[in-house]
């Protein structure tokens, strides 16, 4: 069995419950529904599963976008705030022995 559907499965019903039930039930309602020739469970079914799904998608866009670029924290300045170090040069006279 493939291991991404359930996990996949797990995350949509942990983020929204509510919705996850309804699309469920209106499936399984459709199912029995069609299986059975109750026609009006069908159309129930399909009704639920219809809604719930709409009413997931209205969510979606009702969603804040996220920012473009990411925020980026810099814990050190651009810039140093003292001096720079004088450049030190070695002297190239020979000790006197």
């Amino acid at each position: 069995m493939n291991a991404v559907l359930p996990r996949f499965l797990k995350s949509t019903y942990r983020k929204e419950p509510l919705i996850s039930i309804l699309i469920t039930m209106g499936v399984v309602d459709a199912l029995i529904g069609g299986l059975d020739d109750r026609w009006s469970l069908f159309a129930f079914g399909l009704g639920t599963a219809g809604i719930a799904l709409g009413w997931k998608l209205w969510r979606i866009q009702q969603r804040r976008p996220l920012p473009e670029e990411p925020i980026v924290q810099h814990y050190l300045p651009s810039r140093s705030s003292s001096t720079a170090l004088p450049i030190l040069s070695v002297s190239k006279k020979k000790p006197s022995i």
